[in-house]
């Protein structure tokens, strides 16, 4: 039996409480536990509709650590997941070390006042979860997540060395509105305003934030721009990946996004420091996450595929020379809904978050230490990838990318 608690109460939340209540042979007990009780119980709801199980809900302060202590003590799982914003990953990790539980994540610890996505700040963890017993599993997303798994899986069975890394995420939904973000807006508008960077002969360059672009073709989307951006599971690639000579992070937005976002940063409401207003502190990057439309609300009227993938060259497995193999996923934002009520941006960082959940009860992926995706083994989690929901392809291309 296992029994987990799920931290968070937003789509990817919703999608992988969705994936462990049909899964009930792994996960026995679900408990659930936000900020907004009531969004719990919206999900919870909906789980016992679909699924005929019961999830428990409470209210909590992810940010209060005693609070958190007393509530995993209540609880006693045996496994916290943690799909909150990334400004909570510490103290829930202190949390977990108090009350001697297994930790996993989604996103990479972010401080409030600084658009900056590091894994140096849970990385320093590691002696303190060994010392405990304990495991932290972090990134087990999509991107970052599995992106990490696709390229060590490829390294496992396809390339003995990887020279270049090409991450591509293709977002070829259309929800209907004027402007809104698919995953929590103050995020997502956080990382694509921030500086690019990309690795390249042992360290980091940055560039200008949306300074480069490219044109690809997606199956099932077709052609679309992509921008190269940091995103943190290079930092990870990199780091277990010691011959990497190049790897590089793109993302498409389409031609009204990126209006839209270029009006707002002028204007200032891009902003993550406090201004005066009306005698009060606001910080207008929070003030415009509160009036866009709620990533969890679109998934009824969003239409289209999204195409997740990486695409890495390097010394063959085999003998047989350089080679390059392009492996991904393809989802549908409609049958994510159907699924779980959720689209499908939300659906593949959730069910890799039930799938790594899955890993860590079941003990096929165990250890004492913080861990990132790229140490475990890619087989087990590649092949839950094909059985619930995120089926993937891998074919091999006839050279490197010229991006």
């Amino acid at each position: 039996m296992s029994t987990v608690l799920v931290i968070g109460a937003g789509g990817v939340s919703s999608v992988c409480v969705h994936k462990m209540a049909f899964n009930s042979d792994i996960f026995t007990s679900i408990h659930l536990a936000s900020r907004t009780k009531s969004k719990c119980d919206a999900i919870a709801a909906s789980v016992k509709d679909r699924a005929g199980v019961d999830v428990a809900t409470y209210e909590i302060d992810a940010e209060e650590v005693p609070a958190m202590v007393n509530l995993i003590r209540k609880v006693q799982p045996s496994l916290v997941v943690n799909l909150a914003l990334p400004y909570q990953d510490l103290p829930i990790m202190d949390a977990c070390l108090e009350a001697g539980v297994d930790y996993l994540d989604t996103a990479n610890y972010e401080p409030k006042d600084e658009a900056k996505f590091e894994y140096k700040w849970q990385w320093v963890y590691h002696d303190r979860f060994k010392d405990a017993g304990l495991m932290a599993l972090l990134g087990s997303g999509f991107d970052p997540g599995v992106t990490s798994v696709f390229t060590m899986w490829l390294k496992k069975h396809k390339l003995k060395t990887i020279r270049q890394l090409d991450i591509l995420d293709c977002n070829g939904g259309d929800h209907g509105q004027a402007f809104a973000t698919n995953f929590n807006p103050e995020i997502n508008i956080r990382e694509v305003t921030a500086p690019a960077r990309h690795w390249e002969n042992g360290e980091f360059v940055e560039t200008p934030a949306m300074g480069k672009k490219i044109t690809f073709d997606f199956e099932g989307v077709g052609e679309k721009n992509a921008y190269m951006m940091y995103h943190e599971e290079l930092e990870s690639l990199a780091k277990f990946n010691p011959e990497l000579e190049r790897a590089r992070f793109w993302m498409t937005f389409g031609d009204e996004y990126i209006k839209h976002l270029t009006v707002l940063q002028n204007v200032g409401m891009t902003r993550i420091d406090p201004i005066k207003y009306k005698g009060r502190e606001i910080i207008p990057l929070q003030f415009l996450a509160a009036v866009l439309p709620k990533p969890e609300t679109l998934g009824e009227t969003t239409k289209g595929n999204t195409n997740i993938g990486v695409i890495a060259t390097g010394e063959a497995l085999d003998g047989s020379g350089e080679k390059t193999f392009y492996i991904n996923n393809i989802c549908s934002h409609e049958a994510a809904y159907e699924e779980t009520g959720n689209q499908a941006v939300s659906y593949t960082t959730g069910v890799p978050a039930m799938i790594g959940s899955a890993m860590m009860v079941t003990g096929k992926w165990k250890g004492d230490g913080v861990f990132n995706m790229e140490e475990m083994d890619p087989d087990p989690f590649m092949e839950m990838l094909n059985e619930h929901g995120l089926p993937w392809q891998v074919k091999e291309l006839d050279g490197p990318v010229d991006f």
